[in-house]
């Protein structure tokens, strides 16, 4: 009968009577190194096991780097790391977080678009030595914003459609290199980590607008359903405004489509510059859009709207021939607290707010029941009047 061997009792093994007379030559045959070996493997692979069921239950792309950057740090005490994502693969913009000691630090890295690396990577898909990349890829202009951390490895993280980004690792603390088991670590890891955020994106997709890579409707709805029920159980109050660009169609009409697809485009990234990371930003249909803005009273809601559509007056769509000035219009409602009221209301409501915003001349921002008309209708819905 074969006789199965628990690696972890490795001392029990080499006690047993049967294997100690033969101990040196098992020895020069390089079995208990094999051994040792294997359980290094094993240890390896029950420390990859645990990160990539880490890494899998994470449900944002930011807490999903936390999470591969944490156990980077476990495995191999790197300098420094630095992530850089493509999380929408038909848009351009990054997301760029870097880690010094396992803490998030503001590195200026100056990066716009990974796109003139992919054909690096497909020749290289793995590990590579940070000199041989720049190398190959030759002169860049990224790659002097790289040099300011002196990476020395970047992984690619890639996909069914391609280069989802790219990984930077500085030398290591110790400043040893980095050792065979490491490097597969990371690849293995990394591989994983790409398969995470391919569903990831999988999922935002049905929750994005293509076009504008806000939230759709029925996410903003649904998220709006949510906190309508939050508040009233909390006794507390939260906002929306809609938005409507003003005098959309002529930028179509005049200009073309592309040129109104660029004025969606590059409002809705003014929107989401602008507002807080906990705000929902929406594509509502058409040249409106909607936000979500948890835990605001009227006021905060009202100075949001007012920083935003400040923002967008001083925006310069880029653009050949340039296109005339962009405003936006815009509308707030508060709900909350005691206010039994449904979500089509709280839309309706602050889109009567937008209307009025554009039937007193555009390029303003009205907040429901701040006197006037909408004070008054409020009033008369309270059975004031």
């Amino acid at each position: 009968m074969d006789t199965i061997i628990n690696f972890d009792e490795e001392q029990d093994f080499l006690n047993r009577p049967e294997i100690l007379p033969h101990h040196e030559l098992l020895s020069e045959l390089g079995v208990f190194a094999h051994i040792n070996s294997l359980e290094d493997d094993i240890a390896n692979f029950k420390n990859l096991f645990a990160s990539t069921r880490d890494i899998f239950s994470r449900t944002t792309v930011e807490t999903l780097i936390d999470a591969t950057v944490k156990r980077i740090y476990d495995n191999s005490l790197p300098a420094i790391i630095a992530f850089i994502l493509k999380p929408l693969q038909n848009r351009e913009e990054l997301i760029i977080r870097c880690y010094r000691d396992n803490h998030l630090v503001d590195a200026n890295l100056n990066v716009q678009s990974i796109n003139s690396f992919e054909s690096f990577f497909q020749q290289y898909p793995r590990p590579v030595n940070y000199e041989l990349f720049a190398f190959q890829v030759g002169s860049n202009s990224v790659l002097k914003s790289f040099d300011a951390i002196e990476p020395e490895l970047v992984v690619p993280i890639t996909g069914p459609s391609g280069l989802y980004g790219i990984v930077l690792m500085g030398k290591k603390i110790q400043q040893q290199e980095y050792s065979l088991r490491e490097l597969s670590f990371m690849q293995h890891l990394l591989s994983f980590v790409s398969l995470a955020i391919q569903n990831h994106l999988h999922y935002e997709r049905t929750l994005r607008d293509v076009k504008t890579g806000l939230y759709n409707n029925m996410f903003f709805l649904a998220r709006l359903t949510e906190e309508t029920a939050r508040t009233k159980r909390a006794e507390s109050q939260s906002s929306i405004i809609m938005i409507d660009i003003d005098h959309f169609k002529r930028f179509n009409d005049t200009y073309g489509h592309l040129a109104g697809d660029k004025v969606l485009e590059s409002l809705a990234l003014t929107i989401k510059q602008t507002l807080r990371t906990e705000d929902i930003p929406s594509r509502f249909g058409g040249e409106e859009f909607s936000v979500l803005l948890p835990g605001s009273d009227k006021d905060q809601a009202f100075f949001a709207a007012e920083r935003l559509r400040k923002a967008v007056a001083a925006l310069q769509v880029p653009w050949n021939p340039p296109l005339p000035q962009i405003t936006i219009s815009l509308g707030v409602f508060t709900f909350g607290k005691k206010l039994d009221i449904s979500c089509e209301e709280i839309v309706s409501r602050a889109d009567e707010a937008l209307y009025l915003s554009k039937g007193l001349g555009r390029n303003r921002t009205t907040a429901w029941g701040c006197g006037g008309l909408l004070d008054k209708i409020e009033r008369r819905g309270k059975g004031a009047l």
